[in-house]
């Protein structure tokens, strides 16, 4: 298929796992279409056009033409400049070149627009039962704490690279963090874990997981013991990034039990040991990688079309469906 293709069917799927209401993410578009018509001949060449059909700012195509041709990929979580250098050399050494490498952390325009996808979390705040005023706050505040920590970074750096070895590269984030949560989050609710080994059992039982655990990096515990009632559970991961310390009292309070994230900083777990929140870091890598992997499993079995992908940089391809 095209790249504009893959692209285009990343970006669906990742609306269809998208747990916020489907009048919302149109409000959004149709805003961002309203926002365009008002620019300036002038500001309408800086704007980014994806943003019309595509909400998440994290998921781009980051060079390349849209009108090659994928087949081969070159996958992994963080793919930046010596991955770039390796599928390089890789391609002049296989009479099969890569034609794509697909990064799951963002590089460059998508990098530095990450923090506007973090507005993806009010909405799951509130479906959670936090009040929306005190939701929309905080998010406002955490997501210009991101917006100014990502300013000075080098965001082109390896897309620079790429281009200058004309290997075509994507990022797809929060088009893949959604298929996670989704997953997880019907997984819990399917099985209804009693106890917080329970929760440990369903996520040793997924492939990406066991996996992980073999390599010493298992889900885990880190507030509350193995016989901990498990309660409501809260799938943190996706929206960008972490998000404001100061809500996980109101989730403890909206009648969250239990937190289940890819990662949790010192701060941020200080806040939920405070506000009583039980707490399971299922572990970053491993869940970017179940993520990617259901991404491109329904991908596949939309296109009808088989992707021969090379995993890399933490990520393997593992099929679900």
């Amino acid at each position: 298929m095209k790249l504009k293709d893959f692209y285009q069917k990343a970006v669906a799927t990742g609306l269809k796992n998208d747990l916020r209401p489907l009048e919302e993410i149109s409000r959004l578009l149709l805003a961002e279409q309203e926002k365009y018509n008002k620019l300036s001949s002038e500001d309408k060449e800086a704007f980014d056009l994806d943003s019309l059909f595509n909400p998440y700012a994290d998921s781009r195509i980051l060079t390349g033409s849209p009108e090659v041709e994928v087949k081969r990929l070159l996958a992994g979580i963080d793919m930046e400049v010596g991955e770039v250098l390796l599928a390089y050399v890789l391609n002049k050494e296989q009479s099969k070149k890569f034609d794509l490498i697909l990064a799951h952390h963002p590089e460059g325009r998508a990098l530095a627009q990450l923090y506007q996808v973090m507005e993806l979390q009010v909405d799951l705040f509130i479906k959670a039962g936090v009040t929306p005023s005190l939701a929309e706050q905080l998010m406002e505040k955490r997501m210009g704490e991101v917006e100014r920590r990502f300013l000075p970074l080098n965001h082109n750096r390896t897309v620079d690279v790429a281009r200058l070895l004309n290997l075509p590269m994507i990022c797809l984030h929060t088009v893949a963090d959604n298929c996670v949560t989704k997953y997880l989050t019907d997984l819990f609710q399917q099985k209804q874990p009693a106890r917080l080994k329970d929760v440990l059992a369903i996520l040793k039982e997924i492939p990406e997981y066991r996996k992980s655990s073999r390599e010493s990096v298992p889900p885990r515990i880190l507030n509350g013991s193995e016989n901990s009632r498990a309660g409501r559970i809260y799938v943190d991961m996706t929206g960008g990034t972490e998000g404001p310390k100061d809500i996980f009292a109101q989730q403890a309070a909206a009648g969250v039990s239990t937190l289940v994230g890819m990662h949790f900083s010192e701060e941020a777990l200080e806040k939920c040991k405070s506000a009583k929140l039980n707490v399971i870091v299922a572990g970053h890598i491993a869940s970017d990688t179940l993520g990617l992997n259901l991404l491109l499993d329904q991908i596949e079995k939309e296109t009808g079309e088989e992707l021969e992908v090379t995993g890399i940089s933490g990520f393997e391809r593992i099929k679900h469906l």
